[in-house]
C-alpha cells in the first residue's frame, strides 16, 4: 500500500483533509522535532492483526505437524544462520520461533518474536568465530570484578 506524507503543520492546519488522505491509506506525518509518525484509521490495524495471528496459528500447526528437521529447513530458507548452530540448538530454536511467533501475534507486539532473533542470531554469530566460541565455552577462571549497572541507551544496543 502506498503511503502518503504530509507535514505537522499540515495535520494541525487541516485535520480534515489529513483524515480523508487516512481513509484511503495509511498516512506519514513527518515532525521536524521527533520521530515521525503514522496515522491509519483502526480498522485497517484489527484487518492486519486478525491476519497476522490467522497467519501464525497456521504456521504454528503446520510446523507442530512436521518434523523438527524439516521446519528448521523451512525456517533455514529465511534464516540462514541456523546451519551454524548444532543440530539441538536448531530445535530449541524452531520451538522457540513458534512460540514467540505466537505470542507477538496473540499480543499484537512484535518484538518478542524480533528480540528473540537478534538473541539467536548472536549465538549463531558465536558459533562463525571459533576463537570467541572457544573463550565463551571454556570454565571461567578469574572473578571479573562487579558488574556495572546499565547505562542508558544500553538496551537498545543489540
Amino acid at each position: 500500500m502506498d503511503v502518503k506524507e504530509v507535514q505537522w503543520s499540515e495535520l494541525q492546519r487541516d485535520p480534515k483533509s489529513v483524515a480523508a488522505l487516512a481513509d484511503a491509506g495509511d498516512v506519514r506525518v513527518r515532525r521536524r522535532d521527533g520521530a515521525d509518525l503514522l496515522l491509519t484509521r483502526e480498522d485497517r490495524i484489527a484487518t492486519s492483526g486478525e491476519g497476522a495471528i490467522a497467519t501464525v496459528r497456521a504456521l504454528r500447526n503446520l510446523l507442530a505437524h512436521v518434523p523438527v528437521e524439516t521446519a528448521a529447513a523451512a525456517l533455514s530458507e529465511e534464516f540462514p544462520w541456523l546451519g551454524l548452530l548444532p543440530s539441538d540448538a536448531v530445535a530449541q530454536f524452531v520451538a522457540e520461533f513458534i512460540k514467540a511467533a505466537r505470542i507477538s501475534a496473540e499480543l499484537g507486539q512484535w518484538s518478542v518474536l524480533a528480540e528473540m532473533l537478534r538473541g539467536w542470531k548472536s549465538t549463531a554469530m558465536v558459533y562463525a568465530d571459533p576463537d570467541l566460541l572457544r573463550q565463551l565455552s571454556g570454565p571461567l577462571n578469574e572473578n571479573l570484578g562487579p558488574v556495572p549497572a546499565p547505562v542508558d541507551g544500553d538496551a537498545d544496543a543489540c
